[in-house]
């Protein structure tokens, strides 16, 4: 099925998807964190290193995951350039009309997992169109980027490591598994604010025991997203999400908030959904990102083809570390500048987190808006 799907792989010539920069322009390697050395030794690969760039006036872009989505993204963005067609090639590859998903809804439907991953997918790429027509400058001086779960695919492609409409192809793969996965047992996710004695692991072990006690074998409980310090989101079977809740209060849990989404993800219950995203990561083009982008599994950046192809099959049943993340990405020596740092998609989720990490690099945040509201 993929062969037919690669014809559409024309879009790779989209501006700034594929990355679009000349030689002297992306950011080194090492550019997030310090200077490159004087000596330009070869890559691996035998690419030479890029120049070092100012961290003042560099920039990192975050591309977020599912939850984000609503209805009416993207509506703000299909004046710029190429937007209309991803929007197009993507209702190819999908088979349904993403576009009016987005623009119209319902919510029921775009909440789901299946529509959600590739509509939060295309918009963040789109919102980079819009990045790049209203400050070209934040494209070229990119030396790093992240995404939060789906967003990591987003990412990858910015990034130049994966094309679009192969890249939307593996989402839709992964998105269609982790669906079904989530059909197997009643579960979710719920996001939690605690208190600095709050203990996640042991809540963990007594929501799992309180499980058994109803007769749920092999109950599932685990800390799913590290978000920053003291917030973390839980996934498992239900009725273990349901003891957290009804508990919190003992637990030193400040909120808890049920995540509109249908599944555990980034637990062992994604298990199922391993296979079918391995394998279709196999079929697809995979190169060396030419920035930074950095793994959700352990925070640190993909260092060729192979260990983005491992990195995104344990994403699934790995909690996603986007605190130590924001950690390895923002690290530096005392006084020096942060770079400029853009939200690109729907909603602001990562801003928010960004700023309850890193109080200084969220000085330099903005955020892409992906809706009209500007020019209404």
């Amino acid at each position: 099925m993929l062969s037919s799907v690669i014809s559409v792989g024309a879009v790779r010539s989209l501006a700034s998807l594929s990355r679009r920069l000349s030689a002297n322009q992306p950011g080194s390697p090492d550019a997030a964190h310090g200077p490159a050395p004087e000596s330009h030794a070869p890559l691996p690969d035998g690419e030479d290193r890029r120049p070092w760039k100012d961290p003042s006036g560099s920039s990192v872009l975050l591309f977020p995951g599912q939850g984000s989505q609503f209805a009416g993204m993207g509506r703000g963005l299909l004046k710029y350039p190429n937007v209309k067609e991803m929007f197009s090639v993507a209702e190819k590859i999908l088979g349904y009309d993403l576009l009016a998903l987005c623009l119209q809804g319902p919510e029921e439907e775009l909440r789901k997992t299946v529509h959600c991953q590739p509509a939060v997918f295309v918009t963040s790429l789109a919102a980079v169109e819009r990045l790049n027509h209203e400050n070209p400058k934040a494209i070229e001086m990119c030396v790093a980027a992240a995404g939060f779960s789906v967003g990591e695919f987003a990412a990858l492609v910015f990034s130049g490591a994966m094309n679009y409409a192969e890249a939307l192809y593996a989402v839709k793969v992964r998105a269609e598994a982790m669906q079904k996965a989530s059909e197997l047992a009643p579960s979710g996710m719920l996001s939690v604010v605690g208190r600095p004695q709050a203990q996640y692991k042991h809540a963990c072990v007594q929501a799992k025991e309180h499980c058994r006690s109803l007769g749920v074998e092999e109950p599932v409980c685990s800390v799913a997203n590290y978000l920053f310090p003291d917030g973390r989101v839980f996934a498992g079977h239900q009725k273990a999400l349901d003891f957290l809740q009804e508990n919190s209060r003992r637990l030193k849990f400040v909120r808890t908030t049920p995540l509109p989404v249908s599944g555990a993800f980034h637990t062992e219950m994604m298990e199922s959904a391993i296979e079918p995203l391995r394998e279709v990561l196999r079929q697809v083009e995979v190169r060396r990102p030419e920035i930074n982008v950095y793994s959700n599994v352990d925070g640190k950046r993909y260092m060729n083809e192979s260990h983005v192809r491992r990195q995104l099959v344990k994403q699934l049943v790995s909690p996603v570390k986007w605190e130590q993340t924001l950690h390895e990405i923002y690290e530096r020596t005392q006084g020096r500048k942060f770079p400029h740092t853009y939200e690109v998609g729907p909603g602001k989720q990562l801003g928010s987190t960004l700023q309850r990490c890193n109080r200084k690099a969220f000085m330099t945040y903005a955020h892409m808006e992906v809706t009209a509201y500007e020019d209404e």
